[in-house]
């Protein structure tokens, strides 16, 4: 290929914005998985994006912003489990699958009741191609508040995720910390909506945590290399999809997967070979 041939992309104003977008809408995402993966909330993610879907369509029914309709609804999902968790023998998980399940089958009725000429299948699907002007501002407003937050208060939501027993003790305000991440998670798949959608928003919100997880040992380099991670799957899944003609999102989202199985099998290998070396070692000091 020649150099203004690989450079075509980004002559587009509808990729210009499509690569705007995904370098905003990854910092929270990926910032936001690691507390995730590290609480073991993976299921929690799937669940309020999911969740989500009655209203969206709700609030389009009704004429009021997506936004509001999605946000209102994730925090409905996440609250709900969290009281029949508290308040019943299920299991956290159980609960979790059975709201966002059931509130997801809602959605759908309501979606496929709607007889009009405008469709909704971005919402589902992501339409990382059609970014419009107000798109970008609510993923950026969001993107920045989310990232400012996460962040500042990082220790604080690490010693909650580790442990919630020592965090009370330590004086932190366990009820708002865990509400408080379930608004951040809520607020976090709004601002993905246009760029993956709600079906693959998770791939988002689990893997670049995952991936880092795998990586490094402290939790300041998981950070940083979650971000580093999901800003190049992003971007490279966006650009590879030019060329490819296929959907941006789903090319993300096979970026990502990728990476974890390769960082996965590289790991997998590098344990193998430390036990082999930890035998060998211990075979020659004991003969």
């Amino acid at each position: 290929m020649t150099l203004e041939t690989l450079l075509l992309p980004f002559q587009f104003p509808f990729m210009q914005k499509a690569f705007l977008i995904a370098a905003l809408v990854a910092v929270p995402t990926a910032l936001l998985s690691c507390f995730l993966v590290l609480k073991g909330w993976a299921l929690m993610g799937d669940a309020v994006s999911h969740a989500i879907l009655p209203g969206v369509v709700l609030a389009w029914i009704t004429g009021l912003p997506l936004i509001l309709g999605a946000f209102a609804a994730g925090m409905l999902c996440a609250t709900l489990t969290g009281y029949l968790s508290h308040n019943s023998r299920v299991k956290q998980d159980t609960v979790m699958g059975v709201v966002f399940s059931g509130m997801f089958a809602v959605g759908l009725i309501l979606y496929t009741s709607i007889h009009t000429n405008e469709h909704l299948d971005h919402v589902l699907f992501g339409n990382l191609l059609g970014v419009g002007s107000d798109d970008l501002w609510t993923a950026g407003l969001i993107a920045a508040g989310v990232s400012a937050v996460l962040l500042l208060k990082w220790k604080d939501f690490l010693l909650h995720a580790f442990d919630p027993a020592q965090a009370r003790a330590s004086g932190l305000p366990v009820q708002f910390l865990h509400y408080g991440l379930l608004s951040i998670l809520s607020l976090t798949i709004v601002a993905t909506l246009t760029s993956t959608g709600l079906i693959l928003a998770v791939g988002l919100l689990i893997a670049p945590g995952a991936i880092a997880f795998l990586l490094v040992r402290s939790f300041g380099w998981m950070l940083v290399t979650a971000v580093a991670v999901c800003l190049a799957a992003m971007l490279g899944g966006t650009y590879a999809s030019f060329f490819l003609d296929s959907s941006p999102s789903a090319t993300v989202i096979l970026t990502l997967s990728t990476i974890f199985v390769v960082v996965f099998v590289r790991r997998i290998r590098l344990t193998a070979k430390a036990s082999r070396q930890a035998i060998a070692a211990e075979t020659a000091t004991n003969p």
